[in-house]
């Protein structure tokens, strides 16, 4: 593992003051020297992080029959079969707006999607939720696990955003390599690899930063 990321890691854990609530740890990433007005530039990735946030990740499933007993079984927070559902989420922006943030991922058997984009789309696209498609021959309760530890990291088309790496409750090792799965899928899908990384900090909901890059 990267001494600098351990030991950026610990700082941060160390030196941030105690809260009455369990932060989350999430890395600052700044690019340079790439155009992300040009969307093929931009960074969207679901990263499976190997500790997990540390934290219980809610799943919302769009299904029915089989599937919605599957997702059920599975573990899914959230079934959502009636498909008029969806349409009254879309006349009710406000009832939208806390199933978008009240759900960290979602996942819909293809059949709902056209309604989906077509009622939702603009409260969870804009999120980084849109569901993941769910075809015949994906398994719904291998999804949901997957999903359990994943994130998306999105640039959209600010050369400065976030990720989530943990909570500050995790140990430092945890959270580290977690930090170090995130700058190496970074660095890949680039353009120019470690050459559009400016700077990346990790740092605390509310406390102290250290560089990592």
């Amino acid at each position: 593992m990267n001494e600098q990321t351990i030991d950026a890691v610990t700082t941060v854990l160390d030196e941030s003051p105690p809260r009455n609530f369990t932060e989350g740890v999430e890395l600052a990433i700044n690019l340079k020297n790439i155009d992300l007005s040009q969307p093929r530039f931009r960074v969207n990735e679901e990263i499976i992080l190997p500790n997990g946030l540390g934290r219980p990740i809610a799943v919302a499933v769009f299904a029915r029959g089989d599937v919605a007993l599957q997702a059920k079984a599975a573990g899914a927070d959230l079934v959502i079969e009636d498909p008029d559902a969806i349409t009254e989420y879309g006349e009710d922006k406000n009832k939208a707006r806390e199933l978008a943030e009240g759900y960290d991922f979602f996942i819909a058997e293809v059949a709902y999607m056209p309604a989906i984009g077509k009622n939702l789309g603009s409260i969870l696209g804009p999120r980084g939720k849109m569901p993941e498609p769910l075809t015949p021959d994906m398994d719904v309760a291998h999804i949901i696990n997957k999903t359990r530890s994943s994130i998306k990291l999105r640039s959209k088309d600010r050369k400065t955003f976030h990720a989530p790496v943990g909570r500050r409750d995790m140990p430092a090792d945890k959270i580290a390599e977690n930090v170090e799965t995130v700058i190496t899928r970074l660095e890949q899908v680039l353009d120019k690899g470690v050459q559009n990384i400016k700077s990346i900090y990790v740092t605390t909901t509310m406390g102290k930063s250290a560089k990592v890059r």
